[in-house]
């Protein structure tokens, strides 16, 4: 039973504008771009079982109904929330009918397979191992954990990412203009604004911005002239989010960011808090936040409390692997210990003044007993013959001279009296540094 691609006319927009073609097909250019591994499996109908991970509204079910239109084999579809195993097994029984009397192959696409168990996986198991169907999984988990792993083993994994905000504006614009599937037959105008707010608001789900979308055509008036206006404020209101006075590109962005970062050098968490909430609720990319806490541990907190930066490291790796809207908790516990914990910037201001140091005195040289003695002929020439290894000395430390002759009494390094740092500070006095 091949998927017709019958749409009724009242159906929701969101599904009236999936795409019917690989060339109307948005986003994912990594997977499905021209020349891409997905595409030219898809153009040459020769699919294998493969898994298509990803967020919703990214176009999963979408690429699945094209594949569906393009194949000369039958197509199967289910949802592993409304189907079970006996659903499963019944497919099968056709799939194996229509290779064996009629030389068709059967595709399967099952939705959110994630919430199939065990047992309703392993009855696919066979019949995609024997190739008596092709097997197209969908799911919004990871399918490393949810998907047994003799059934993933047969198949290739396709992450699908969220939609920018381009690729959403530009499936917008078709939508308002499209005269078969869309609007096109009515007069919408969006403001430019409006049409710029579900983009980003819709935080890569296309079917949250059509959503919107249609909500505001059907509820707006029309004026004297027949024109049904799609404004910010409405697009506010029908996508329930208010926009953020906030240019990704502009002058915005770096006051933000800089109020962020002022707020944790500050020691303010509930004002480093807020900026960061309000870049996340402009869309501004999670990415981009955790790269200056990663910087801000080290430049404003460094060795006062060391944890800082693997903190801030761990909160970067979980945007990575979990992504928004759950990130943001990490977000939120790594700036909240950034701002509240000691802070000391004698790392940065150590490493500018050495580096100020080596322009100014490049041809300073290596001690003749720290130079390297790992070659044939480094006694003859007086390499590293004075050398004290410091763990043969009580306390491993034994005062000898590292910096060069010129730059001998030079502190680059100047620790603080706060948090960890102190002890450092009491440690290289103690042994003579300071």
């Amino acid at each position: 039973m091949n998927f017709e691609g019958q749409i009724a006319d009242n159906a929701p927009l969101a599904v009236r504008m999936r795409p019917r073609t690989l060339e109307e097909f948005v986003g994912q250019r990594h997977i499905i771009g021209r020349g891409k591994l997905l595409y030219r499996l898809i153009e040459a109908d020769k699919l294998s079982s493969v898994v298509f991970y990803g967020p919703p509204g990214t176009g999963k079910t979408s690429l699945a109904k094209i594949i569906a239109n393009r194949t000369n084999a039958v197509f199967y579809e289910l949802n592993a929330v409304t189907s079970g195993k006996k659903e499963i097994i019944e497919v099968l029984e056709k799939a194996k009918n229509n290779l064996g009397v009629y030389n068709k192959k059967s595709i399967l696409f099952i939705d959110e397979i994630h919430r199939f168990n065990k047992a309703q996986q392993d009855a696919l198991l066979p019949s995609v191992e024997k190739g008596l169907v092709t097997l197209i999984g969908a799911t919004t988990e990871n399918p490393y954990f949810e998907i047994n792993s003799p059934l993933l083993s047969r198949s290739t994994v396709f992450e699908f990412t969220h939609l920018t905000a381009e690729d959403i504006r530009a499936v917008v614009h078709t939508a308002i203009n499209d005269r078969e599937r869309g609007y096109g037959v009515m007069k919408i105008h969006c403001d430019d604004a409006a049409i710029d707010h579900l983009s980003d608001v819709a935080n890569g789900d296309v079917r949250r911005a059509l959503n919107a979308l249609e909500l505001g055509i059907l509820t707006v008036d029309k004026d004297a002239d027949g024109i049904i206006t799609i404004d910010l404020e409405t697009a506010q209101e029908c996508i329930q989010q208010r926009a953020v006075q906030y240019d990704k590109n502009g002058d915005n962005h770096y006051d933000t960011i800089s109020a962020f970062i002022k707020s944790i050098r500050g020691s303010d968490p509930d004002a480093a808090l807020y900026w960061m909430a309000k870049m996340i609720c402009a869309g501004e990319d999670p990415k981009f936040i955790a790269r200056r806490m990663v910087i801000s541990a080290s430049e404003d907190i460094g060795n006062a409390e060391p944890m800082a930066l693997t903190v801030a490291m761990a909160a970067a790796d979980a945007v990575q692997f979990i992504g928004m809207p759950e990130a943001r908790i990490n977000l939120a516990q790594a700036v909240v210990f950034l701002a509240c914990a000691p802070k000391s910037n004698a790392s940065y201001l150590a490493i500018d003044a050495a580096i100020a140091a080596v322009k100014n005195s490049s041809n300073s040289a290596v001690p003749a007993h720290l130079q390297d003695t790992h070659y044939t002929g480094s006694e003859k020439l007086g390499r590293g013959l004075t050398y004290q290894y410091p763990h043969n000395y009580p306390g491993h430390h034994i005062p000898q001279q590292y910096l060069p002759d010129d730059l001998m009494g030079t502190h680059f390094y100047e620790p603080t009296d706060l948090g960890h740092e102190h002890k450092m500070k009491e440690y290289l006095k103690k042994i003579g540094i300071l």
